[in-house]
């Protein structure tokens, strides 16, 4: 603790910004000062359990159990986790620190135990996150007066991999780049992907709690950042049937206790280890019950289309992008499985948590790795994925292995709040509707 005085005087903080993210990967927080923050460092906080108890627009659900009317929506109890301590570069004399809440369906809490899982198991757990993601010149404001139509991207065309692209807009690329960095969310990559203003951004490596945080933050200091260029990012899975989707793919490898790679092994089939042929197994074999946790929104099944590079079947191959896993082979540092259901839409705390304890599941119970699939994966004979959100969480309800793997009260919590999703989509009169109705019918 006196470190982190150190260090705040040395720096100058003036204040700290305490947060953790909901269900629907929300970061929620608040401001304190910093009587109010050594306080709660030394004994944490009480933060109301209404995060937990609403949707990603505040309204509050009417399934929950876990709070409610019915509980009077108390405080729940918080520790700051001082090890996520960050200065915000964009955000004078400020310090940042994630929170952990004594709640069994805090999504970090579920990813905690899962790692633990793994570490009695023999491993410590590596991941990386991609994303993809649409920039606009626009803002809250004007994307809302417009009705979130006819917005103007940050540049226009199709342009992958441009060099040109990203110079014409090296003021933000650079500051986003930096900041990111001087956050502790360093980038690998970062580039023009294929669409008007469309960019994907490889978040370096990390240990699995680390990774998360790293890829949690990403999304809201992107928003943050480009805010002060007068941009607006959208992270949503398909934003536009006519653009291509979104993905938010995870990037996983196992380690044995000697830091040695538990996925390689010469002599194995395509320098598979038997570890990671049971992880894969593990992961397909439980893709389809555990999608609605991979993807969690109504929008998540636009971009599952054939031909979208997304998966529509739980199926693997090696280097294979077409697949929902890609093995991807090499030396002992790089040997590692790509999850490429995940879209940019996606709770990483939730995502990894679900994936990773998928494949230590496979490895428990030593699941022998089905056919791979070579050449078109959307031509492959694996179990079809849930078409939506409604199919997904009815798989994910009937599921023992979520309930044995993730907490059964997590998952009775996040089925509710699918549940809740979809209704809210279902009662919803959308613009096809009006298009297709209003005048003729």
């Amino acid at each position: 603790m006196e470190h982190l005085r150190e260090e705040f005087r040395k720096h100058g903080i003036r204040k700290a910004k305490l947060g953790g993210f909901d269900v629907d990967g929300v970061l929620r927080g608040k401001y304190v000062s910093l009587d109010k923050f050594w306080g709660a460092a030394e004994s944490g906080l009480g933060f109301c359990d209404v995060i937990f108890g609403w949707d990603s627009g505040d309204a509050l659900y009417d399934n929950a159990s876990v709070t409610g009317w019915h509980t009077g929506y108390p405080d729940a109890h918080a520790t700051v986790d001082l090890s996520t301590y960050r200065r915000i570069p964009w955000e004078e004399a400020t310090a940042a620190f994630l929170l952990d809440f004594e709640m069994p369906v805090s999504p970090r809490g579920v990813l905690q135990k899962v790692e633990q899982k793994a570490r009695a198991m023999g491993f410590s757990v590596k991941c990386a996150s991609e994303y993809e993601f649409f920039l606009f010149k626009e803002t809250p404001e004007s994307v809302r007066a417009k009705g979130y139509a006819g917005l103007s991207p940050l540049s226009p065309g199709m342009f992958g991999y441009s060099w040109l692209r990203a110079s014409e807009n090296a003021p933000l690329v650079h500051d986003l780049l930096e900041k990111l960095a001087a956050f502790d969310v360093e980038l690998e990559g970062f580039h023009t992907e294929t669409g008007p203003g469309v960019y994907e951004a490889a978040i370096r490596y990390d240990g699995l709690m680390r990774a998360a945080d790293k890829a949690a933050l990403f999304k809201t200091a992107v928003k943050e950042i480009c805010a002060r260029h007068g941009v607006m990012p959208c992270f949503m899975a398909k934003w536009n049937k006519e653009l291509p989707g979104c993905s938010g793919h995870l990037h996983e490898s196992l380690w044995t206790a000697s830091g040695e790679s538990a996925f390689l092994d010469p002599r194995g089939p395509r320098g598979m280890s038997k570890t990671l042929q049971h992880f894969v197994a593990g992961q397909v074999a439980l893709m389809p019950a555990f999608t609605a946790l991979i993807a969690p929104t109504i929008n998540s099944y636009k971009r599952m289309v054939r031909g979208a590079w997304s998966p529509t079947m739980a199926t693997w191959g090696v280097d294979n992008r077409t697949t929902a896993l890609r093995v991807i082979p090499g030396s002992p540092s790089a040997t590692r499985v790509e999850y490429r259901l995940a879209a940019a839409d996606m709770n990483p705390y939730i995502a990894m948590a679900a994936s990773v304890a998928s494949g230590l599941y496979g490895i428990e119970q030593e699941l022998p790795l089905p056919a791979e699939t070579e050449g078109n994966g959307y031509d492959a004979k694996g179990e079809p994925l849930p078409a939506t959100l409604r199919e997904a969480t009815a798989r994910l309800s009937e599921s023992k292995e979520a309930r044995d793997l993730l907490g059964s009260t997590f998952v009775d919590h996040y089925v509710r709040t699918r549940e809740w999703e979809c209704r809210q989509f279902e009662g919803a009169v959308t613009r096809w509707e009006l298009e297709r109705y209003f005048e003729i019918i």
